[in-house]
């Protein structure tokens, strides 16, 4: 029997949460089969299984957050008895603390799976939880007693119900339970103990945001069930609405959503940058009928007929070409050493906005693709970051990001630096406006397209000088895209 350790699937990992189950009890798996996607604090990613052979239990259930090196699937090797014939695990100490846990060895045979790689130390696991709720915990491993207590009737459901009594109590079926403690209300349990229920009443309990530690369980043996999970978010006894549209529930003027993964990343991120760099914003507003025009050619290019071709896409190439002239925007500051470090590469991020929060994934050394490879490399990353299957890679190692708020109508703003870059430009809606054209020296006015751009930079090393060179040079580009031959 293996029980695979939740793994750290990026640099400096501590803690993942389970969003969703992609195998069941009794599966068999092969090396590498996805068993369940994790939220990191940088992204969903698809974790592979380091063994293969027949599932046993799911130590932990969807929408929990557990540390790295937490045993989280049970897989019961070739050659090993199923679940129900195996010898049963000895009881765990009471309280072994922090316990050190070496999560730095892959499995024989396996040397290069996701998550595995050198670190220079154990990592700190937090305290187990008391036997009485580890021992609850072994009952996904009997397959048989857990299809039976889901069914909810019949002699194998009462067999289910006394042995989850009895694994709670830490005692076998049948043994008096000694008074070890204060007696406890009939059908309550400590506190601090996970709380015994159904998939579909944790599912409920999460949409209407109850925690089930907190509640007093009616059913039989301990279990929380859907009356309990109901009774305690009926604020007055009002019709009940899932968290995900409580915006419109009766009685309702305010409700909570913690802040976690991808969220709680990016706002300690955006505090970070707002309060180390300096920002100032710079606006222009240009006249890009002639980069509408171009787009409509390249979309019917036959080398393009497949991607998704955009004004983004010439912007791209704006940025990439504009910064050959102003280098310093694409660099870094580096306060401890007090450097500036220049690179001749532009690792180019797209802000993405998803349900989960604001991620930038970006493009490897644009400053070398061309048109077409722009364009492909575009589309796979907008289409990866609305799927939220943006991994840690893909967003390490930026140099300078794009934010694309036209695409919500909104005319532009003053965005916030990304962590480790020094310059950030947000593209603004394009409109039709009325615009003053000169023609042979004779102004007129004529409907055009126009869009506004917005600069900010970091002004400890960017000059107000650097700063408006290149974002003029971006705005020519997309006024006259013609002159992208002078760069």
């Amino acid at each position: 029997m293996a029980d695979y350790k939740l793994p750290d699937v990026g640099e400096g990992l501590t803690e993942a949460e389970i969003v969703a189950w992609k195998v069941k009890v009794g599966d068999v798996i092969a090396v590498n089969d996805v068993v369940c996607d994790i939220e990191t604090a940088k992204s969903i990613v698809e974790l592979p299984s380091p063994y293969a052979g027949a599932v046993t239990a799911l130590l932990v259930p969807e929408g929990e957050t557990v540390a790295v090196g937490t045993p989280i699937i049970a897989i019961a090797q070739e050659g090993e008895a199923p679940a129900e014939e195996a010898a049963p695990a000895p009881a765990a100490p009471a309280d072994r603390g922090h316990e050190e846990i070496d999560t730095n060895v892959p499995p024989e045979g396996n040397p290069t799976l996701v998550g595995y790689g050198p670190r220079e130390g154990g990592v700190q696991r937090r305290a187990r939880r008391k036997p009485g709720a580890e021992r609850a915990g072994e009952i996904t491993a009997h397959a048989d007693v857990q299809d039976s207590f889901n069914a909810g009737a019949g002699p194998q459901h009462d067999k289910a119900q006394e042995l989850i009594g009895s694994l709670l109590a830490d005692e076998p079926a049948g043994t008096p339970v000694p008074a070890a403690e204060p007696p406890v209300e009939e059908g309550a349990r400590p506190a601090r103990e996970r709380a015994l229920a159904k998939p579909p009443v944790r599912k409920l309990a999460k949409d209407l945001g109850v925690d089930l530690t907190t509640l007093t369980p009616s059913g039989a043996g301990g279990v929380v069930t859907r009356e309990d999970v109901e009774a305690a978010a009926r604020p007055g006894g009002e019709e009940l609405t899932p968290r995900a549209s409580r915006d419109s529930a009766p009685g309702e003027r305010e409700w909570r959503e913690p802040v976690k993964g991808v969220r709680k990343m990016m706002a300690e991120a955006m505090v970070g940058s707002a309060f180390s760099a300096p920002h100032v914003t710079e606006w222009v507003t240009v006249d890009v009928t002639a980069t509408m025009e171009l787009v409509a050619r390249l979309k019917a290019r036959p080398e393009l007929r497949d991607l998704k071709v955009s004004p983004l896409l010439v912007l791209a190439r704006a940025v990439v070409l504009a910064a050959r002239r102003t280098p310093v925007v694409n660099s870094t500051f580096d306060a401890e050493a007090q450097e500036i470090v220049f690179k001749r590469y532009v690792n180019l991020g797209i802000a993405a906005a998803t349900p989960r929060g604001l991620v930038v994934p970006n493009i490897k050394d644009a400053q070398d693709l061309t048109l077409p490879e722009l364009a492909e490399a575009l589309t796979a990353l907008t289409t990866t970051a609305r799927e939220g299957r943006t991994q840690p890679a893909e967003m390490a190692g930026g140099t300078f990001t794009i934010t694309n708020v036209g695409v919500f109508g909104v005319d532009s703003g003053t965005p916030i630096i990304n962590p480790g870059e020094s310059a950030i430009l947000a593209f603004g809606a394009i409109r039709k406006q009325p615009w003053v054209v000169t023609h042979d020296g004779v102004d007129t006015i004529e409907p055009r397209q126009v869009t506004t751009l917005a600069l900010s930079f970091d002004h400890r090393h960017i000059d107000g000088a650097a700063g408006s060179q290149f974002l003029a040079d971006v705005a020519g580009l997309l006024e006259d895209p013609g002159t992208a031959l002078l760069f």
